[in-house]
């Protein structure tokens, strides 16, 4: 089985001037376009995922605007597979999964935005349906978020995601570690 790089939503919504920009998402972009660099030298399976907003009332990644194509970092090639989903989980709804199994995938390498959203939905949807998964932790970002009047920095939220994600549905890594021992994933 072969593992393929995933990468979710890193689109320009969630960068300066933005509409929903996120701490973080230079540094994490940077460190999925590291991940992706490699992937296409190697011409291993690369997945981006859209997020096309059709929820009435959304004010960020709406159809047709800047903010909702994918960050310059890590924009397709041509020949890059480019799922487009509605809904935080990139399974739900799309044709993801057959994909995945019609390439003969068995581990996703996940980066991404936002970590309490897509990402987390996506990686729980994806070891459920039978996936190794492994979490570029450095490669996400988030937001910080509000709960019964208490904020929560993004590093926190961060943090919080990651350690639930890693505890159980995936192997957290490091960037670094992760191009240190790529031929190990694939």
């Amino acid at each position: 089985m072969k593992t393929a790089l995933l990468i979710i939503d890193i689109q320009n919504d969630y960068f300066s001037n933005g509409n929903m920009e996120l701490e973080g998402s230079i540094q994490a972009a940077s460190a999925t376009a590291r991940l992706l660099s490699q992937f296409r030298k190697e011409k291993w399976p690369i997945y981006h995922v859209q997020h096309s907003s059709i929820r009435p009332g959304s004010t960020f990644f709406l159809p047709g605007t800047v903010g909702a194509e994918i960050h310059d970092c890590v924009k397709p090639l041509p020949e890059e597979t480019v799922i487009n989903k509605h809904y935080p989980n990139s399974f739900r709804e799309t044709d993801l999964l057959e994909r995945l199994k019609a390439d003969g995938i068995g581990t996703l390498l996940v980066c991404g935005m936002m970590s309490h959203m897509c990402v987390d939905a996506t990686v729980r949807t994806a070891f459920d349906l039978g996936f190794s998964i492994i979490l570029a932790h450095d490669a996400c970002a988030t937001r910080e978020l509000s709960f019964n009047g208490v904020t929560v920095p993004a590093k926190q939220v961060h943090a919080s995601f990651m350690a639930a994600l890693g505890s159980v549905y995936a192997k957290t890594m490091a960037v670094d570690d992760i191009l240190e021992n790529i031929t190990a994933t694939e």
